[in-house]
């Protein structure tokens, strides 16, 4: 008879795995980490539902898991309170914010605001419960979602500054002038979204907000050219 040759058994005495038991494990903790995952989205989903005919301060914890489809106690397996939800959420909003600010960033030149405030129109109608949420909360009855939107915020403005330091036309304004131009552009935009989240779309109340907002965001543009720090 030929040699056989076992299959050489890597597994040290005392360690061997079956692995169609480490496979079935592995497939069972995958799946439950995605119905948690799916379970965490849809309380954030209920949440921006609920906010979008009140106050985040307004809304319970009990209110938010029902919309989910949940009971109120598995809520805690996910937030501590409604105010992690809230900041939670405001993160998830503040992304989509943040799509809005860059795209801004890259075309807010006088020749081509016109242009960025249809853009604007757009953004808002694609992306009106974020938004909303992010221009009305920012002066809301939950401090913990006040100040995650602040901070926010003052980031877009910083980083809007950066850019400006780099046109020549903005060359005579210091550090703390074009920080403080970023944030008048930021609340201008934010002021703009509330406006229009209010008429309907493709209206003549429409056209109307985006033509005061081209005109108001020009007037910035232009004093920024002007001024002298």
């Amino acid at each position: 008879m030929g040699n056989h040759c076992e299959p050489e058994n890597t597994d040290r005495p005392g360690q061997r795995v079956n692995r169609r038991t480490l496979s079935q494990v592995t497939g069972r903790v995958g799946g439950r980490q995605e119905r948690k995952q799916r379970t965490h989205q849809a309380l954030l989903d209920a949440a921006l539902r609920l906010v979008d005919d009140r106050g985040m301060a307004s809304m319970s914890l009990r209110e938010v898991a029902r919309e989910a489809g949940i009971v109120p106690t598995a809520f805690y397996r996910h937030f501590v309170s409604m105010d992690e939800l809230g900041v939670a959420l405001t993160r998830q909003c503040i992304g989509t914010l943040r799509q809005l600010i860059r795209n801004a960033r890259s075309t807010l030149t006088m020749r081509a605001v016109g242009e960025s405030v249809r853009v604007l129109g757009r953004f808002v109608r694609d992306h009106s419960a974020e938004l909303g949420f992010v221009a009305r909360e920012r002066y809301g009855g939950v401090a913990a979602v006040r100040a995650a939107i602040v901070g926010e915020l003052r980031l877009f403005a910083s980083e809007l500054a950066t850019d400006f330091a780099r046109v020549p036309e903005f060359a005579a304004m210091n550090g703390e002038d074009l920080r403080i131009a970023g944030e008048l552009m930021v609340s201008a935009m934010l002021n703009v979204v509330l406006e229009l989240l209010d008429v309907p779309p493709n209206s003549s109340e429409e056209q109307q907000i985006l033509d005061g907002a081209t005109k108001q965001l020009r007037l910035i543009v232009l004093g920024m050219g002007a001024w002298r720090s």
